[in-house]
């Protein structure tokens, strides 16, 4: 029954899809297009730098460094970080020669600069700086020790205004015509009451002729400063300021003055506390011209020059 089944069937007869549908020929491949070679990778510095470039250039400054991914800047191979300048270059602080009627220049100024320049590296930078301004006196004994006392643990420019007004009062600034002022008028141009007296003091000295002015140019320092320290408000520091703003001597070295040791401090020493001891020993390669090297010690803290 199965083979005759068999033999009596008929093939399926094709789908009428199958039947009108005619196998199409295989399209060709499409010949290979060539592309640009790619850029290479940028690194993660250049991706960094690329917005910064971009913005300084529409701002027209100066793109500035590259900075690597971490927002440090990238040094090219064999470079090495430039060091910061310890000091200011010297066209940057053209200082002019403060202008005073009756200003004295010390005679020994450019020898002492000379010499200074050629034993300290400090001083060899900063000397030139600061250019032609130098120390000058007017000369006047009791206006320097007068300004001295106002000056007395104030800062320079508080000192000046305080100055201004003391000569606003007493124009001709001479030792009657403070004492006819007064301790209140003295007072009022903003001295302490401590300081008003010791300027009426210092005036009733001078008057009085209780110091010895005129033999203060053949007395060595000590000498000097043993003299002045026994008028009231004349300390050790106010009696070196005399020494170097009114006798000119070269080789002065005021160890109490704060300025000068936080310059020594910063120019010597980073910036490290100094004891006095080691401002003596860094002043020891200064002589004998401690004067002048204190000077510009303190020009490199200030640059106003300071007069007496």
């Amino acid at each position: 029954m199965n083979a005759a089944v068999r033999k009596t069937a008929t093939p399926a007869a094709p789908s009428k899809t199958a039947a009108t549908t005619k196998a199409k020929p295989a399209a060709k491949p499409p010949a290979p297009v060539k592309l640009p070679a790619k850029p290479p990778k940028a690194s993660p510095a250049a991706k960094v730098a690329r917005p910064v470039k971009a913005a300084a250039k529409a701002a027209g400054k100066s793109p500035g460094p590259v900075l690597k991914a971490d927002g440090k800047p990238a040094l090219k191979t064999g470079t090495r970080a430039a060091k910061a300048p310890v000091l200011p270059q010297a066209e940057a602080l053209p200082l002019p020669v403060e202008t005073v009627v009756d200003a004295v220049r010390p005679a020994y100024w450019d020898e002492a600069c000379a010499d200074l320049m050629k034993r300290d590296r400090i001083l060899r930078k900063m000397i030139p700086t600061y250019g032609p301004a130098h120390l000058i006196s007017r000369g006047d004994p009791f206006i320097t020790l007068a300004r001295s006392v106002v000056g007395q643990q104030i800062s320079v420019k508080a000192a000046q205004t305080v100055w201004e007004r003391l000569v606003a009062v007493c124009p001709k600034l001479t030792p009657a015509q403070m004492l006819k002022a007064g301790h209140d008028n003295l007072a009022a141009c903003g001295l302490s009451r401590r300081k008003a007296e010791y300027i009426v003091d210092l005036a009733e000295h001078f008057k009085a002729g209780r110091v010895h002015v005129n033999s203060w140019t053949e007395m060595d320092d000590e000498a000097v400063i043993a003299e002045l320290t026994q008028i009231r408000g004349i300390g050790r520091w106010t009696a070196e300021m005399f020494l170097m703003f009114n006798l000119m001597r070269p080789n002065v070295l005021p160890l109490d003055d704060v300025g000068l040791i936080n310059a020594i401090s910063a120019n010597y020493f980073s910036g490290e506390p100094v004891t006095r001891s080691e401002a003596r020993e860094v002043a020891a390669n200064w002589e004998p011209w401690r004067t002048v090297a204190t000077w510009y010690m303190w020009r490199s803290l200030d640059p106003l020059p300071v007069t007496y």
